[in-house]
């Protein structure tokens, strides 16, 4: 084996460096605690990249896998947070870039007849490394519920409604619990959404809503002021999308703070 030729290391002579090389949406097992149950079984989409000097021709793409299978059969949190570290010594390299991104299941009541329904949501973990540093960053994305305050005001019958997606990334002093942004986002619209609903439950969820009315500015700051009163929330950056019910276009805002 060792006479076998290694193209990968051979030199390239057209002088450019490349940001970031590897393998992307690998899908594995993922291992995951939660609030609630404990633990979570799901399944990620890995991509994993480190930077290459201007003077190497590749990388070794095999080395990728290798340190994604060695951690067993399941990833955990703490074996996703080594993985930049292990990338920088096996592929000799000053930058390392992990990301999974998973599907993240609550079992949530209705709030009415308490009918009981799984609904889900997506989840990224980004951790990133170079030399002595690593930085990780986990986003939540949350639908929900807003309501138009302009619609509520002017008209005589009703208000339009629509749902829409709240991207919300931080980077954090101590972890998390993903429940915990989860229901900061869900707290900050006209009302939060639900698996399964009976009558009486979309009666209070849609009154709940017209008693709530917030536009996607609202949305986006009422996020940040919870955001800047979380104690181990040190930087974050939210964005929300109306999918407009009533216009052929959708609202967008976004908020970015660094709190540190």
């Amino acid at each position: 084996m060792s006479s076998l030729k290694d193209t990968q290391n051979e030199s390239d002579d057209r002088q450019i460096a490349i940001d970031r090389v590897g393998v992307k949406d690998v899908r594995f097992p993922l291992r995951i605690r939660d609030r609630d149950q404990m633990t979570q079984h799901t399944v990620a989409t890995v991509n994993m990249a480190v930077d290459l000097p201007h003077q190497y021709k590749g990388t070794h793409m095999s080395r990728f896998v290798e340190i994604l299978h060695a951690h067993g059969r399941e990833l955990t949190v703490a074996s996703i947070a080594a993985m930049p570290t292990e990338l920088l010594s096996r592929l000799h390299a000053k930058k390392a870039h992990v990301e999974l991104r998973f599907p993240y299941f609550r079992s949530k009541l209705a709030p009415v007849t308490k009918a009981e329904g799984l609904l889900d949501y997506g989840v990224v973990f980004e951790v990133n490394a170079e030399a002595d540093s690593i930085d990780f960053v986990v986003t939540v994305e949350v639908p929900v519920t807003t309501l138009c305050p302009c619609s509520k005001a002017i008209s005589e019958r009703g208000a339009h409604n629509q749902r829409g997606l709240v991207t919300f990334s931080v980077r954090f002093r101590q972890p998390i619990w993903i429940e915990d942004l989860i229901e900061l986002i869900e707290s900050s619209a006209s009302s939060e959404l639900y698996s399964v609903l009976k009558r009486p439950d979309e009666k209070a969820v849609t009154e709940r809503a017209y008693d709530n009315p917030v536009f996607v500015e609202d949305l986006v700051r009422n996020i940040a002021v919870k955001a800047g009163e979380h104690p181990q929330i040190k930087w974050f950056r939210v964005e929300a999308v109306n999918y407009e019910s009533i216009h052929n276009h959708n609202a967008w805002a976004v908020v970015e703070r660094d709190l540190s």
